[in-house]
């Protein structure tokens, strides 16, 4: 835990355009008094200063990625870089604070955890959408939830380095080479192979392109997909089904919901080929995780990549931690220098904006 006094100045902006926003109403209901009393004291210089805490800072660089000092004479910023998954716990840290920074979904702003959080005024997320905070009960309580700009193309990026490092056996080569060995395996190759893709959003489309400059096949599917949309990238819209059984390398890139919860299981690793590998940098619950497990086990394919996982942090005893065919990194998707730049400078505007009441206005709008 650290307390902010006056980090350096942000590095530059990212590349791509995007637009940060707010998500939910302004205050109106009946929490609305609650929240106006808030922002009177905010705009008024007389006023204690208020308290921001920011939650899961794992690395230990908001400070420095974003110019807090502008928050100077009054917020005082604190600092967590561990994680609490008990929510009794989080709820005592959070008692003195009006503002709390989450990252993600790291933290869930649950309506239990709301509710016990009588001086909180303001949750700043980062990203431009959070399935983890209860809308209903920020709202209900004159809570504004704010957002900030983002763009896929970390995650895009992450994807192809967990099938390239799956398909050439790239970790193991190296603990070979730093423990005294040489070459260990022979790798896949990626030029001429099939990917499937599951799902031609923002993050799909991509990956899917980029397999076409690869000189792969490109095959896709998901349930509202449409031929025109997979030809846009260069892919060929099948079956569910068929995208088992004919990808070398079948990648996830789904929004996680009721419909895709375990959509992949022991019935359709069955049906990949003994020689495919399967990569997730959506969510974890997509896929089921026993499943997957069992199938790593008995080599039923003949390996998997993934960042996302039914829990996170993933426990100390998982056997994700000790399949040799896996490959598995700790949802690191988002975390790029870039990216995370992004996501505190307009933390800090945020922050700002509701400090001069202006929180129902979108950043940048």
């Amino acid at each position: 835990m650290s307390t902010a006094s006056k980090p350096a100045t942000a590095a530059s902006d990212m590349s791509s355009v995007t637009t940060r926003h707010t998500t939910g109403k302004p205050p109106s209901g009946p929490g609305s008094e609650r929240i106006t009393s808030l922002r009177r004291q905010a705009m008024s210089s007389k006023q204690k200063r208020f308290r921001v805490a920011i939650l899961d800072d794992y690395q230990n660089v908001a400070l420095s990625l974003a110019d807090w000092s502008v928050l100077d004479g009054r917020a005082t910023v604190t600092v967590f870089n561990d994680h609490l998954a008990d929510a009794d716990a989080v709820i005592e840290r959070l008692q003195p604070f009006e503002i709390v920074c989450v990252m993600r979904e790291r933290t869930p702003m649950t309506r239990r955890i709301i509710e016990r959080l009588p001086k909180l005024g303001m949750i700043a997320s980062t990203a431009n959408r959070n399935a983890s905070i209860n809308l209903e009960a920020a709202e209900e309580r004159g809570i504004q939830v704010v957002h900030t700009g983002y763009t896929s193309a970390p995650t895009i990026e992450l994807t192809w380095a967990l099938i390239l490092g799956s398909a050439r056996n790239l970790v193991a080569e190296n603990a070979s080479l730093r423990g005294g060995g040489w070459q260990q395996s022979v790798g896949d190759d990626i030029a001429g192979r099939t990917l499937g893709v599951l799902g031609l959003g923002n993050v799909g489309g991509a990956v899917a392109q980029i397999g076409n400059a690869f000189g792969m096949k490109v095959i896709a599917w998901s349930q509202n997909l449409t031929i025109d949309r997979a030809a846009e990238v260069g892919a060929t819209l099948v079956s569910r089904d068929e995208v088992f059984r004919e990808a070398d390398v079948v990648t996830i890139h789904l929004v996680l919901s009721g419909r895709t919860r375990g959509l992949v299981g022991a019935a359709e690793l069955a049906l990949m080929k003994p020689t495919s590998r399967l990569i997730n940098t959506s969510r974890g619950p997509i896929v089921v995780e026993a499943d997957l497990i069992a199938a790593l086990k008995d080599k039923i394919i003949a390996g998997a990549a993934i960042d996302v996982f039914d829990q996170e942090p993933l426990p100390l005893d998982h056997p994700f931690r000790a399949l040799p065919n896996l490959l598995a990194t700790p949802h690191i998707g988002y975390v790029s220098r870039g990216l995370y730049a992004r996501f505190y400078q307009d933390t800090v505007t945020n922050i700002c904006r509701w400090l001069d009441g202006q929180a129902a206005e979108a950043v940048g709008v």
